[in-house]
C-alpha cells in the first residue's frame, strides 16, 4: 500500500487546481483500505454557487456514489486542512474509518478547534485522526491564496 505522503500528494494536487480555479485552496483524497482512490476532489462553493462545496464533501459524495453506499468505512479521508464542523459531521455520519490532516485551522477547524466534534458526546462515530504530511505546504497555499486576494 501507498504512504500517507503518497495520498496527501493528490489532495494538495486538488487543492492547488481549486486555487486557480478561484477557490479557496483545500484538496481531499478518499482512500479504501486496500489502497484504492476512490475520490479526490477540491473546492468549488464559489464556481457551483453551493455552500456545502467543501473538498471533504464532495470526495464523499463521490465516494458514496462509486461505491453505492452512503456509509465509507474502512476508508481514510486525507485532507489539506482541518475539516470544519460541517465537514466533520458528514465524515462522522459517512462513518470514515481515519482522517488524516494537514494543516490546522484553528479559525475554522472542528476536529483539534473550535466544537472538537470527535470529542462531543453526541458524536456517534469517531474515526481515527492523525497530523498528516505536508502542513507546510498546504497552509502556504492558504497563506499565498489570501494574500492575493488582499492585495
Amino acid at each position: 500500500m501507498k504512504s500517507d505522503e503518497t495520498y496527501m500528494r493528490l489532495a494538495l494536487d486538488a487543492a492547488r487546481q481549486a486555487g486557480e480555479a478561484g477557490e479557496v485552496p483545500v484538496g481531499a483524497a478518499l482512500v479504501s483500505a486496500a489502497g484504492d482512490v476512490v475520490a479526490v476532489a477540491g473546492n468549488n462553493t464559489v464556481s457551483a454557487h453551493d455552500p456545502t462545496g467543501h473538498a471533504e464533501i464532495r470526495a464523499l459524495r463521490q465516494a458514496a456514489q462509486t461505491l453505492k453506499n452512503y456509509r465509507l468505512p474502512e476508508t481514510t479521508l486525507y485532507v489539506t486542512l482541518e475539516p470544519c464542523v460541517m465537514c466533520t459531521g458528514a465524515i462522522s455520519f459517512a462513518r470514515v474509518a481515519r482522517v488524516v490532516i494537514a494543516a490546522s485551522d484553528p479559525k475554522g477547524g472542528a476536529i483539534w478547534h473550535g466544537p472538537k466534534f470527535f470529542e462531543q458526546p453526541t458524536c456517534h462515530w469517531r474515526p481515527e485522526v492523525a497530523q498528516g504530511p505536508f502542513a507546510d505546504e498546504a497552509g502556504a497555499l492558504l497563506k499565498d491564496f489570501f494574500r492575493a486576494r488582499r492585495s
